[in-house]
């Protein structure tokens, strides 16, 4: 073998190598792109369901530990640290939220709920509720 075939083979073997590392790099949990913060006063409309004591003191999708006992959401694309403002449409009833991890899993829902976030909206027996979603501006 001579030497200029056993340097293109092993630019082969680094290139194959890469491409096997890069196929085992970490991916996003849900696989949803992060998009750019909704405008300020935003509206969404959907179902929203909550979790709570299976997953207190876990990660988050941000990197903080999950306190069931603050009043945050998952989404799937709005950036972490944005406020909302959820009211359940159903009893009036509102709570400002803070983003901090990804979710749904669920295709049907659009936000996932701290157990306070839907003790406030008063959801916690139903553990579904139809809900409006506002995007806050800084320093509401």
């Amino acid at each position: 073998m001579t030497a200029r075939r056993r340097r293109v083979l092993v630019k082969l073997g680094l290139v194959g190598l890469g491409l096997v590392l890069l196929g085992c790099a970490e991916t996003r949990r849900l696989g949803s792109p992060v998009t750019a913060p909704p405008s300020p006063t935003t509206r969404i409309v959907g179902l929203a369901s909550w979790y709570g004591r299976w997953h207190q003191g876990r990660s988050t999708a941000s990197g903080e530990a999950y306190d069931m006992n603050q009043p945050t959401a998952a989404h799937r694309t709005i950036p972490f640290g944005t406020r909302l403002r959820v009211t359940n449409i159903d009893n009036g009833r509102s709570v400002v939220v803070r983003v901090n991890d990804r979710g749904p899993r669920v295709p049907e829902r659009v936000l996932d709920l701290s157990l306070a976030a839907a003790k406030a909206l008063g959801m916690v027996g139903a553990g579904v509720a139809r809900v409006e979603i506002v995007v806050l501006a800084d320093g509401n």
